[in-house]
């Protein structure tokens, strides 16, 4: 599964320099695959549906950061806990129950994006 930020969050932004997969972005800043990855070109998002890596996508959140989950692993075969709930100041990233993923789904997706 993927972790969520909630509405709790206070902006302090520590949880963003701790994603290794670079998916912590900042309320209403357009995201990518290739941000912090090494993905080029088309990539499958999670819909099945495919996208070119580079291409900015529409803000989750507007006003808080926030995770995307095409990108987030849970640190999977970086740390033994996601970094981002680790740091959380407020405990405001949660598992999102809208994206429920097994370990090796997440290790795959890890590899996708770390080649």
């Amino acid at each position: 599964m993927a972790i969520i930020i909630t509405d709790e969050c206070i902006n302090c932004g520590a949880c963003e320099p701790e994603c290794p997969n670079n998916a912590i972005y900042e309320g209403g800043v357009e995201w990518s695959f290739s941000d912090g990855t090494s993905v080029k070109g088309d990539i499958e998002m999670m819909d099945g549906s495919s996208i070119d890596a580079d291409v900015k996508n529409t803000p989750i959140s507007e006003d808080i950061y926030y995770i995307t989950p095409e990108k987030c692993t849970e640190c999977e075969g970086f740390h033994e806990e996601p970094q981002c709930a680790a740091v959380c100041p407020v405990d405001c990233c949660v598992d999102d129950p809208d994206h429920r993923e097994s370990v090796e789904v997440l290790l795959a997706k890890k590899e996708k994006m770390h080649l």
